[in-house]
């Protein structure tokens, strides 16, 4: 995990443009730690429950040195950290696991404010820059520790991870192993590095410049995925997508200086024994990827245009997710579809009035070119349709009204299956990525009448933009697809966001991560 050097800026190949494959070992060490392991650490986080169970000091007698440590803490409250040292040992950041609200019987707190936790103790840990990290849990039952010694490896993950640096001064983080200790069992943690690495690639390939991160450079970035792990991938240009009729797609691309840099990736996983099938896919995940919004004619405030090379952040989360599922050997076949292009002003730049036809024959009327990434998903969700999936999911940070509805603590959930809102709901809680569902009644189309055309793209006004975006998208879903819209709006949050440190959170992967493994069942059955 090291930063991009000016050498690799310079080449911007598919490589340079990928987080570096090397992250901390993990160590697993069962039954008690000794003396000499827990010295051998940097540092260690013990956490234990508000009432210290008397068997820690005698279980682990190099820690008794921390009692004064802990009975200070135990009077800070549960959920607060404070750091202590062993004698001739490594420093220890020591949490007292906030309870579960009384009228639950749960033992341990809520997915998100146990990785809050987690966040608040692997920042502690790393303020040292440590190379060695141990995890030490105790007086809990055992899928109890397993839940914290996730989260713990989670967080650790999430901050010891350096995003692209271009300094002179950028060094690797120093973080080279993880500990778990005093587990009666090793565990298995292969999916949550796994969900770890997915994250941080959204987090990273968002913080690229749109200078380094092209439309050219991420196809081949993509085509170097592809071979690594096997998909099959194709690039639909221009030129394929004119044949294709794609007008919704090719009216925002018009405006880039380079023709056919532009396009819309498909990418395809099979898992063993189905490779090769041409079944119809299980999944089709679809990700907005504008490289870089000027808002286009229509074109955004210097502060609004700032951070916008951050909105390809869905087709990150949609590839991130097709790439956990690929690792994860998931029994599932998936077609990922990545809308790759930029939003420009300019003398080829689409105009407010114009009249474009997508893919599958709707004709669509401009009102406001900032409203581009509902164009390039129309074409790419009619495309990802043709191949009749057995569910479609989308990711786009597509609207700042859903940001103003929820803040950047939750995102925006959209179904054409309303029985499908209080799972989408679950599945954030218990996952600790928060999800919101909207209305998605027909009457909102009254907004999108268009007098020439059989869709105006957005209203004027801009009420309730991210119910009308759902509302427009929905038009080129067939009714017999099941379909979720994620709208993104806490892609970053500046105070952090769960295990995340503030900035960019990685939010979408763990969270269809969840959706599509852990409520398989019931995802099929209430989808119909």
């Amino acid at each position: 995990m090291i930063g991009v050097s000016r050498k690799q800026v310079k080449q911007a190949g598919s490589g340079a443009l990928l987080p570096p494959a090397a992250r901390f070992r993990v160590v697993q060490v069962t039954g008690r730690a000794s003396k000499a392991a827990l010295r051998a650490l940097d540092h260690v986080i013990l956490v234990t429950p508000t009432r210290v169970p008397a068997s820690l000091w005698r279980d682990f007698p190099a820690l008794k040195s921390l009692q004064p440590v802990l009975r200070r803490l135990g009077k800070a409250g549960p959920g607060r950290a404070l750091r202590g040292a062993l004698s001739q040992g490594p420093v220890v950041a020591l949490g007292l696991l906030p309870a579960a609200p009384k009228a639950s019987k749960a033992v341990l707190p809520a997915s998100y404010r146990l990785l809050k936790f987690a966040a608040d103790l692997a920042a502690d840990a790393l303020a040292d820059e440590p190379r060695s990290v141990g995890i030490l849990i105790h007086g809990l039952q055992p899928a109890e520790a397993e839940r914290v010694t996730r989260a713990l490896v989670l967080a650790l993950g999430a901050r010891a991870f350096q995003l692209p640096a271009f300094r002179k001064d950028s060094k690797a983080p120093a973080l080279r192993s993880v500990h778990v200790l005093g587990q009666a069992h090793a565990l298995d943690l292969d999916r949550t590095l796994i969900e770890m690495d997915g994250a941080n690639l959204v987090r990273w390939l968002t913080a690229l410049p749109a200078n380094l991160l092209t439309a050219v450079a991420y196809r081949q970035l993509l085509a170097s995925l592809a071979t690594q792990h096997g998909w099959s991938f194709r690039w639909l240009d221009e030129a394929e997508l004119a044949r294709r009729k794609a007008g919704a797609f090719l009216a925002v691309s018009q405006g880039n200086a380079t023709r056919d840099a532009a396009g819309i990736a498909h990418l395809r996983y099979e898992p063993r024994g189905r490779a090769g099938s041409g079944d119809a896919p299980d999944l089709a995940l679809v990700g907005k990827g504008i490289l870089f919004d000027t808002g286009g004619t229509n074109l955004k405030t210097s502060a609004h245009m700032l951070d916008m090379h951050m909105d390809m952040s869905g087709s990150a989360v949609a590839l991130a997710v097709l790439r956990c599922l690929s690792d994860l050997e998931a029994p599932l076949t998936v077609d990922c579809w990545l809308a790759i292009t930029e939003n420009r002003t300019g003398p080829t730049a689409y105009r407010q009035r114009d009249v474009v036809t997508a893919s599958n024959g709707v004709s669509i009327e401009i009102m406001h070119t900032d409203a581009e990434g509902r164009m390039v998903l129309a074409d790419t969700l009619a495309l990802a349709a043709n191949a009749k999936p057995a569910l479609m999911m989308d990711f786009a940070t597509l609207t700042g009204t859903c940001v103003y509805a929820l803040s950047e603590r939750y995102s925006g959930v959209f179904t054409n299956r309303e029985a499908l809102n209080d799972l989408l709901v679950r599945t954030g809680r218990e996952s600790g990525e928060r999800v919101w569902p909207f209305p998605n009644d027909e009457d909102f189309d009254d907004d999108l009448k268009s007098k020439i055309a059989d869709v105006a793209q957005c209203a004027v006004a801009g009420e309730a933009d991210h119910i009308l975006a759902a509302r427009f998208l929905q038009r080129f879903v067939p009714a017999g697809v099941p379909w979720i819209h994620v709208d993104l709006a806490a892609v970053t949050r500046k105070d952090g966001l769960g295990q995340m440190p503030g900035g960019f959170t990685g939010f979408g992967v763990r969270y269809a991560l969840a959706l599509l493994l852990d409520q398989a069942d019931e995802l099929r059955r209430l989808a119909g």
